[in-house]
């Protein structure tokens, strides 16, 4: 029986893949009529893996960070300087110029990616050794104010040369299909989920319930925060070299404080401790925010303008729609859960009965008055 349903869910699996890759070949056949759908996607793709990367911290970790805009930073900085096209370089470092040292290095864009995930990586390895000592709300404070530090060591002067300082870098290579965007961001999830389920991924959820049982087990808690942070930071990096490569132009404004909080409500939103959740959670809320695009529009009725309609108002109804999602599910839309097919088929199995006992209940305070 269960290798029965085991057989069926993978077939379900396939046949879900074959209409997402069948979906992704419709939009890729007119990129031109399709661009804006196409961005979207490819953003939402993007800010998943950033995602899935800071649940593997807060939500399988317990570590409460707010420094991912600074990795991303990093990670996308790496990645625009070593993928310049080298002909385009006086162009972009029109100022100060470039320097010499990197005037004529050009990286594949892969290793780029690697690249700029490792350096982030290597700077979370060094700032974790005091900052991993912290607890609750003092962690994130410090990593927030290393993530504002490294935008402040980016826009510096003395930087110039090598991150062009206020000016920003343009003419980075793009991707060259929104498969290439799908196949990273699906790598680096699958990597992801494969160290959760790991014997790491089991030492990381035990500090999460109780640092004190698990130190008694013998886990070294700092290694295993250490090691947390370090890959959190190593897949937020190719995030960051992702951004840089979908936008095709960067600057030290692109990652303020507000990009952390985007990727926390994606994180709290999809429910904190599941990877499919961040996944949901990014395509809902970046595609969100573009169909209630329409608000920010004047809106004239009979001649009349309606005065709510106006920049910004967009913002207001999206978070009214986000309190609302919250107050129904407290703990996110998959909690700590992950998708299955049996608990898909499960929920629109049991959908018309909750409907039938919300109507009963509504109906019941009515009932009751005509008896009396």
């Amino acid at each position: 029986m269960k290798n029965i349903t085991k057989s069926k869910n993978n077939l379900y699996s396939l046949g879900a893949l074959v209409l997402l890759l069948g979906f992704l070949a419709f939009l890729q056949s007119d990129t031109a009529g399709y661009s804006y759908q196409i961005s979207i996607l490819e953003r939402s793709a993007i800010y998943a893996v950033v995602a899935v990367s800071m649940n593997l911290l807060t939500g399988f970790t317990g570590l409460f960070s707010l420094g991912q805009a600074g990795f991303m930073a990093i990670g996308a900085y790496i990645v625009a300087i070593f993928t310049i096209p080298v002909e385009a370089r006086a162009s972009v470092y029109y100022v100060s110029g470039i320097s010499p040292v990197l005037a004529n290095i050009q990286l594949p864009i892969p290793v780029a990616l690697l690249l700029g995930g490792l350096a982030s990586a290597a700077l979370a390895a060094l700032i974790g050794i005091p900052v991993l000592r912290l607890k609750s709300d003092y962690l994130a404070i410090a990593t927030l104010g290393f993530s504002e530090i490294i935008r402040a060591f980016i826009a510096a002067p003395m930087f110039d040369t090598i991150t062009n300082g206020s000016y920003g870098l343009k003419n980075i290579p793009g991707f060259s299909s929104i498969f290439t965007v799908f196949g990273l961001a699906a790598l680096c999830i699958v990597l992801m989920v494969l160290l959760i389920h790991s014997s790491y991924g089991r030492a990381f959820k035990a500090i999460r319930e109780d640092e004190i049982a698990a130190q008694s087990m013998g886990l070294n808690l700092f290694r295993y925060k250490e090691l947390s942070f370090v890959i959190s930071s190593f897949f937020t990096g190719v995030g960051g070299g992702m951004l840089a490569m979908f936008m095709r132009s960067i600057d030290s404004k692109t990652f303020q404080v507000s990009l952390t909080y985007d990727i926390l409500l994606i994180v709290v939103l999809g429910g904190i401790g599941s990877v499919t959740g961040s996944v949901l959670g990014a395509f809902l809320v970046t595609s969100g925010r573009e169909l209630l695009r329409f608000f920010d529009d004047p809106l004239v009725i009979g001649g009349v303008s309606i005065p709510l309609f106006r920049s910004g108002f967009r913002m207001v109804i999206f978070s009214i729609l986000l309190m609302v999602v919250v107050l129904f599910y407290r703990r996110g839309i998959m909690g700590d859960k992950e998708f299955s097919w049996d608990g898909l088929f499960g929920l629109i199995r049991r959908l018309p009965d909750r409907l039938k006992k919300r109507k009963t209940s509504s109906a019941a305070p009515g009932e009751g008055g005509l008896k009396q």
